[in-house]
């Protein structure tokens, strides 16, 4: 789990890269080098893919300044982000977040949805379509909470049935689907399925035959499984603990969180039967909300321990899955310091430079054309060291190795198959550029302990 820092850059970051021969002694090529171990060869991901999972909710519904947030999410490199009606279906806020900071926008009828708001978020949807803005299109936010919802009338969620927010679900992803401009675009499942009171299949994105729910089978709800896998969650006390983001976005009943399990596995309210294990492992999910204040845990999340719980979030969903990774919420709001800025749109947290620097550090413009397989190992991996292989269109492979520990660190080598002529390690709690770089190197020694370090490989 991600912790308090400890160590300085040198002790938390020993980055020493062990080189073969040098100059004059240079004599074997790549290929009389030969490979080296039996590691199973891992296939890399787009960091383009990677960077295009990163997201942040925001309130520019609920009067939020987009003209101030704008260069703040530029600064961040986010390209994605979150808002949700709340009865306000006036576009002309997120469309200028996307005119000027690029970003593509999540949207839905959001908490305490009424009759009529499956139509509005339809026309919202297409104003955002026209400006080549929208993502997604979600669901209704979490009907366990914020007044539940109203459709055909009839109340529910909450302590109520459920099936109102059921037929909601059925009838917004109906009517994107029948929608000839929209109809390409993915319909994020509502939150907090796991609450539900009586089962009306929103376990499920499309009920299968047999379920017996009360909705009947075939009825399509969404595309992606949505969770708000907060990663502090009170069914596991005493936080920080080691693990404790890696754990959160855990598709098992192993997940201590709000997580994927809980709510389309077996849901955690009554015991409804969702998808079996081997189906949750490949569900395409999204996680709309997750975040942490400082301050919280008695005082143990300082704003460096939510810098490096910000930054392996993002990096352990989308190894474990999770196609987009949204932090609740962007700027301060009355739920608290969640934010990389407070309310005042000036105060800057730490977390805002490290997403700037990790961002800076993976950018591409452009997806990979070619995603290798490399053959490395880390030598010996704790349970709280965990790695990302990227590559760049540029040919390049970036490996991110991060650590989840609260207290201490680990001291790890990366054995690479083959001697690369460049490798170059950053630390982005330190900023963008290489704390060290070696030529002719098949080794890294790295000393990790609660967020990323990047290693930089060019052949």
């Amino acid at each position: 789990m991600v912790g308090i820092m400890k160590f300085s850059a040198m002790i938390r970051v020993a980055a020493a890269v062990v080189a073969a021969a040098v100059a004059g002694g240079v004599a074997a090529s790549d290929a009389a080098a030969g490979e080296r171990g039996d590691a199973a060869p891992r296939q890399a991901a787009a960091a383009w893919d990677f960077l295009n999972s990163i997201g942040v909710c925001v309130h520019i519904q609920h009067g939020d300044d987009a003209a101030r947030i704008a260069p703040l999410l530029r600064y961040a490199g986010v390209r994605n982000v979150r808002d949700a009606a709340d009865g306000n279906y006036d576009m002309s806020g997120l469309l200028l977040l996307h005119r000027e900071a690029g970003v593509g926008v999540v949207f839905g009828p959001g908490s305490g949805a009424r009759d009529g708001c499956v139509e509005a978020t339809i026309r919202a949807a297409r104003e955002l379509h026209a400006a080549g803005a929208l993502v997604a299109v979600e669901g209704p936010n979490e009907p366990n909470n914020f007044g539940g919802v109203v459709y055909g009338g009839e109340a529910g969620g909450r302590e109520l049935s459920w099936l109102p927010v059921a037929r909601m679900q059925r009838d917004l992803y109906a009517a994107v689907k029948d929608d000839p401009e929209l109809k390409g675009y993915p319909v994020y499942s509502s939150s907090e399925m796991g609450a539900q009171t009586d089962d009306c299949g929103l376990q499920f994105l499309e009920i299968p035959e047999g379920a017996q729910c009360l909705m009947p089978a075939g009825t399509r709800y969404a595309d992606y499984a949505n969770c708000h896998n907060y990663m502090y969650h009170p069914s596991w006390p005493g936080a920080p603990h080691d693990n404790q983001v890696w754990n959160a976005a855990d598709p098992t009943p192993e997940c201590r969180a709000d997580g994927l399990y809980g709510n389309f596995g077996r849901t955690w309210r009554q015991g409804f039967e969702g998808y079996a294990q081997g189906q949750l492992d490949t569900l395409p999910r999204v996680t709309t909300e997750t975040g942490v204040r400082v301050g919280d845990c008695d005082g143990a999340i300082t704003e460096s321990v939510q810098a490096h719980n910000y930054m392996n979030v993002y990096l352990a969903q989308f190894a474990r899955g999770w196609s987009k990774t949204f932090i609740y919420e962007f700027i301060d709001d009355g739920d608290g310091r969640f934010g990389f800025y407070g309310s005042d749109y000036t105060t800057k947290r730490m977390a805002a430079d490290c997403l700037h620097n990790l961002t800076s550090i993976l950018h591409d413009d452009r997806p990979a054309r070619r995603l290798p397989d490399l053959g490395y190992e880390i030598a010996p991996q704790p349970a709280t060291v965990h790695d990302l292989l990227l590559a760049k269109s540029d040919g390049s492979l970036w490996l991110v190795v991060w650590g989840e520990r609260v207290e201490g660190g680990d001291v790890v080598t990366v054995r690479l198959p083959r001697r690369y002529g460049r490798i170059a390690v950053y630390d982005p709690v330190e900023g963008t550029e290489p704390l060290r770089t070696e030529r002719r190197a098949d080794e890294v020694v790295l000393t990790v302990s609660d967020g990323p370090l990047i290693v930089e490989l060019r052949r």
